[in-house]
């Protein structure tokens, strides 16, 4: 039979057990509350469980559904079509007037509230990456809920504002989780360890701890991995090789990969060298392609920096990351990110360019004036278009309903 993971071994049946998410799951926690209220009216809302990796999306909702001793339903929206929750659901939709105990999963001594409508003994259907189904399929469920037939529990990794569809999210409660801090994550690890009945090094557990970026799961695999390499008392050099390297990398279509390069951009206009390093650091390590980078500099050289010759520096780094590649041209993306942060800043190009666009969507296409167009036949001429152009004017040649308008200060 095989072993049971570690990671799943560790998972709290109870919500006291729960490590971290104080604000949550603490004495005046909401789902604490939520819970309690559950046991005594049967009541509790659909929610979205939004937090990174490792932080007790998947766990949170066993918890509920064990402590509320309702059916429990769970899902990949990675491996599982809605097809497959359909029909489970289905199943669940004939009208009862009592549930027996026997169709209950009961997990705890506890029973529930006597002279509770059948209604609020919905079974608890718990989709993980909810994120992964399109519209459509987020749109599937809305009946089932609407009618009350489930409790509905999603989880995503993703900012659910931009990933679930607005009818779910108004019919669901999200529930913010954050990283696990270190000593959330040190407390997990020191009750892993004594389940297994292994020691560690204090700096393996240090290292180990920053390198698991607040995520229990990747923890808890390292330490598994690391007690099946060695019989003695797990050592920094065998978490380094249990961990191969650090969590680093990022969804390319998640919100993370947008705040790193959003935090990079800014750190720049703010001629925050350090800051912008950092974040290059940051992306460069998790394989972020040089020349998405590059392509973001160049840009920002012509929005945000007062020197011509920082557009000519940015295109040279641009060259540099198509002609070389990684590694090397790491060195390049540095170079051009220190000059770009140092150098003086001044939108004043961009903004007047934007004001000029408002103009545009709010006038349309206003006659140019006749002066400045070009007569290239006689017609043209004879009816004055290039009349009284001159040279070197000071006049403004805007169309007449803009005449004067400054873009550009």
């Amino acid at each position: 039979m095989p072993q049971q993971p570690l990671a799943d071994l560790m998972r709290p049946n109870k919500i006291s057990e729960f490590v971290g998410q104080n604000e949550i799951v603490g004495k005046d926690g909401i789902l604490r509350k939520l819970i309690t209220g559950a046991k005594e009216t049967g009541f509790f809302p659909s929610l979205i469980f939004w937090g990174p990796p490792g932080s007790g999306k998947t766990t949170l909702t066993r918890i509920i559904a064990s402590t509320l001793k309702r059916e429990f339903y769970e899902f990949s929206a990675v491996n599982t079509s809605i097809k497959d929750i359909e029909a489970v659901i289905k199943k669940l939709s004939v009208p009862k007037t009592e549930i027996p105990d026997n169709q209950l999963k009961l997990s705890t001594k506890e029973t529930p509230t006597k002279n509770i409508k059948s209604d609020n003994f919905a079974p608890i259907v718990f989709i993980d990456e909810i994120h992964r189904f399109n519209k459509a399929q987020q749109d599937k469920l809305l009946p089932y809920i609407e009618k009350g037939l489930i409790i509905f529990i999603g989880a995503t990794t993703e900012n659910p504002s931009f990933e679930v569809i607005s009818p779910l999210l108004s019919r669901s409660r999200v529930i913010v989780l954050k990283r696990l801090e270190e000593e959330g994550l040190q407390k997990i690890l020191e009750r892993a360890l004594r389940k297994i009945e292994r020691k560690i090094t204090p700096d393996a557990l240090n290292f180990l701890i920053e390198s698991s970026n607040g995520d229990a799961r990747v923890a808890l695999n390292v330490v598994e991995i690391a007690a099946n390499l060695t019989n003695k008392k797990i050592s920094l050099d065998i978490v380094e090789q249990a961990l191969q390297r650090r969590q680093y990398t990022f969804d390319k279509q998640g919100e993370e990969y947008y705040n790193i390069i959003s935090s990079f951009i800014k750190s720049m206009r703010a001629s925050d060298v350090d800051a912008a390093l950092y974040y290059l650091a940051r992306m460069v390590t998790a394989g972020q392609d040089p020349l998405y980078i590059a392509r973001r500099m160049v840009v920002f050289a012509s929005e945000d920096v007062a020197s011509p010759t920082a557009l000519v520096v940015a295109n040279a780094v641009f060259q540099a990351c198509q002609q070389i590649g990684y590694p090397e041209c790491q060195e390049n993306l540095a170079a051009g990110t220190v000059y770009l942060s140092l150098a003086k800043k001044d939108r004043s190009a961009y903004d007047a360019y934007v004001k000029a666009l408002e103009d545009v969507d709010k006038y349309g296409n206003l006659p140019t004036p006749l002066k400045i167009r070009n007569p290239v036949t006689k017609l043209m001429k004879d009816i004055g278009y290039g009349e009284g152009y001159e040279k070197y004017t000071k006049e403004s040649l805007l169309p007449e309903k803009l005449k004067g308008k400054k873009y550009y200060k």
